[in-house]
């Protein structure tokens, strides 16, 4: 079989000194860099059958820059991120989107030499799930959704204190969540847009005529960003990451502007109702006899 050649990068000499003496006696020809720029010209410059890199070069998340122009100019190379903290397969399970694996240090060259040689012994890459953007996935998962909404409101005491049924709670919830997806689908800007919602502004109406005051308006909306941010992450295996950061920032933007006309239509009625209640009456002190 022919000699695997493997890029290499960590920033601490040992670290690097011993993993390269232990990857050149199981006869990898190996090329080292202590620095992202260092590695992003090897990648530019050289063609390699693995990356191995660690994950904070020295700052968190360096090692990203380097899996991404790895997985973009070498896709066929197996992708290795290393990492000395020990939740790291709990805490970073993002990485895998782009990278074949975690490993944990101390790590065993003979198990690395192994996914190597496996990858250099077949003509097919690994197998990797398919992408889905955003607006995909929350509309799979809206049942899901509106579900842990649900729980999260009802956890809430003064939200639970305002006795509705389930369905009357969470009616507004999948008009809402379409302006979001259609948003994310058809007008990309990121910048705050206020795209008149009739969805949104039945709902203040709605909330209004449930009791519900305007800060309570405002806790559900900071519910329901909490959901959709937990429903990306739940699905961070399939999630297409190329625009998920500008996505995340347009479904902000998107919910803040729901949140901002449902709350100009509650106050809307609330004042309706203050001009049209009577005045009380001032009785005046009886006159003396």
């Amino acid at each position: 079989m022919a000699k695997r050649k493997i890029l290499l990068v960590d920033d601490d000499d040992n670290d690097l000194f011993l993993t390269r003496r232990s990857l050149e006696s199981k006869d990898c020809e190996v090329v080292s860099a202590k620095t992202v720029t260092e590695a992003l010209r090897q990648i530019a410059t050289q063609r390699f059958d693995a990356l191995i890199t660690d994950l904070h070069l020295p700052d968190a998340g360096d090692g990203f820059a380097v899996v991404t122009a790895m997985r973009h100019t070498q896709p066929e190379a197996l992708t290795l991120v290393v990492s000395g903290f020990p939740d790291v397969k709990r805490a970073m399970d993002a990485v895998l989107l782009q990278a074949d694996e975690i490993l944990v240090k101390p790590f065993e060259v003979e198990r690395l030499a192994g996914l190597i040689d496996e990858r250099m012994s077949t003509s097919k890459s690994f197998s990797r799930k398919s992408k889905e953007n955003v607006a995909s996935i929350l509309d799979r998962d809206l049942s899901i959704l509106i579900e842990r909404w649900l729980s999260r409101v009802e956890r809430v005491k003064e939200l639970a204190a305002l006795a509705l049924p389930a369905k009357e709670r969470t009616a507004y919830l999948p008009e809402i969540m379409k302006n979001v997806t259609s948003r994310l689908r058809v007008v990309r800007d990121i910048e705050a847009i206020d795209s008149p919602s009739a969805a949104a502004v039945a709902h203040g109406k709605l909330r209004y005529r449930q009791g519900y005051t305007a800060p309570l308006i405002v806790q559900e909306s900071r519910i329901l960003q909490v959901c959709i941010f937990e429903t990306i992450e739940r699905n961070l295996s399939t999630v297409d990451f190329t625009s998920v950061l500008p996505d995340i920032m347009i479904i902000a933007d998107e919910v803040d502007s729901q949140l901002k006309q449902a709350i100009d239509s509650f106050l809307t009625m609330q004042r309706g109702e203050a001009a049209l209640a009577p005045s009380p009456v001032t009785s005046l002190p009886a006159m003396a006899t």
